[in-house]
């Protein structure tokens, strides 16, 4: 008879509640010092001495990370019962089941896990993982045993995968494809964990001297607001409006982010103080030029639609029709004029910023309710790396409609050139567009 192995260590009520979860994917975490690390450890060594010869992936996001978060604490935590081979980075049990520690810093290092299968996926920290790599390493989970197929993972606000997390953890906001009950989130804070507060009263203090977003994010675990957003303005209880109170005379305009991999388009409206509107928007991919255009019309009937702003690109010629993307849609019956936009990033989005601005007075910019992604997206940009003034270009998911609603504020302006009221250079217009083209 084997010698019964008892894991060490008394779980919070949270933890508690993660190894009790039996959904297909579960997240857990949402502040920094809510023993996450810890606790999926735990759950994976339980897995595979309750299943024998299960196949189990833990993964972090660098090969560094990952030795000293994880090979060090599971040697020195279950080291009389586990094996570590290096060459393999494998955990090995003596009833063969198995834990393979895996790293995922860049898109390109996801690839070498398609068509790999293993029974559990463990995803420590796993915001800072696209939605591409989780899509990945989804497909993993999969194989012909008896094993029950799960996904844990831990996380913090904040980082390159805080917004897939969000929506599908913490908003549990699905698309057509997603299951709701194969989704549990068990939020935890470092107030949870008894342990570490007891032993270092002084972290919490730390925390709470954090800057103000940090602090939210990493103390309180708030999902709205985290280190490294881009838009921190961006409050829904702000910007966002009914449709009902949207002024009845106002003068409408459009704005389109066009790739044949995602059209963004926004219908607006502007009144006579300025205030901007997003009325309805329209995502969808995989459009050709007109199909866009229809789409545009459709989204514009029955409103007065001065003119729709767009990127400069559609003015370039095809090479293989010789004829502009503008010409092809703008020969789309019901397209409003199209004219071309300034789409200077980083002034773009100052300009943007102002609109969102709204602490010594009401903000220019109001987005009614049903234009999700765009509330969604908006408060998801994340700063780039290199140029922090501008916004990064991944997770790409959520830029398109943010880079429609630029080209839009920067045609309610006057050119830079004008020396008076400017803000940040530029003059707000209410009437007219910045410039517009001859079509």
């Amino acid at each position: 008879m084997e010698k019964e192995i008892r894991i060490p260590g008394i779980p919070s009520e949270k933890q508690r509640q993660f190894f009790a979860s039996r959904a297909r994917f579960t997240a857990y975490g949402g502040a920094r010092g809510g023993g996450k690390s810890w606790a999926l450890r735990r759950k994976l060594v339980a897995m595979c001495l309750r299943y024998d010869g299960i196949r189990c992936l833990l993964v972090r996001r660098t090969l560094p990370e990952l030795k000293s978060n994880h090979v060090i604490p599971f040697l020195r935590e279950y080291g009389s019962f586990i094996s570590y081979h290096e060459a393999d980075r494998c955990l090995s049990f003596k009833n063969k089941s198995k834990i393979y520690l895996g790293y995922c810093a860049a898109d390109k290092d996801a690839l070498r896990y398609q068509g790999q299968e293993y029974d559990v996926i463990a995803i420590d920290e796993a915001t800072q993982l696209s939605e591409y790599r989780f899509q990945i390493f989804k497909a993993c989970l999969r194989g012909v045993g008896e094993f029950p197929r799960r996904m844990y993972l831990t996380c913090n606000p904040g980082g390159i995968g805080h917004s897939y997390v969000k929506r599908l953890f913490v908003d549990r906001d699905f698309r057509a494809n997603e299951n709701p009950d194969d989704y549990a989130f068990i939020p935890a804070l470092v107030f949870d964990n008894k342990t570490l507060c007891m032993s270092d009263p002084d972290y919490i203090r730390s925390l709470e001297t954090l800057p103000e977003r940090l602090r939210d994010a990493w103390l309180y675990g708030r999902w709205d607001v985290f280190e490294g957003q881009f838009f921190p303005e961006f409050d829904s209880a702000v910007h966002v409006c009914k449709s009902s109170a949207v002024p009845n005379k106002i003068r409408y305009f459009a704005a389109l982010d066009y790739g044949f991999d995602m059209l963004a388009a926004l219908l607006l409206g502007i009144d006579s103080d300025g205030i901007i509107y997003v009325l309805k928007e329209y995502l969808s991919p995989g459009l050709t030029l007109s199909e866009a255009a229809e789409q545009v019309a459709l989204l514009c009937r029955g409103y007065e639609v001065e003119y729709a702003v767009a990127s400069p690109d559609l003015w370039n010629r095809r090479q293989d029709t010789g004829r502009s993307g503008f010409e092809i849609m703008q020969a789309v019956r019901g397209m409003p004029p199209l004219i071309c936009a300034d789409d200077r990033r980083i002034a773009g989005w100052r300009v943007l910023r102002e609109y969102l601005a709204s602490k010594n007075s009401p903000p220019k910019l109001k987005i009614c309710c049903n234009c999700g992604e765009l509330i969604h997206s908006l408060p998801a940009l994340l700063c780039d790396s290199i140029r922090p003034e501008d916004a990064a270009s991944e997770p790409h998911a959520i830029t398109h409609a943010p880079e429609a609603l630029r080209y839009a504020v920067m045609s309610r302006i006057s050119p830079p050139e004008l020396e008076e009221g400017f803000i940040h250079g530029f003059t707000f217009l209410s009437s007219k567009p910045r410039r517009s083209y001859d079509l």
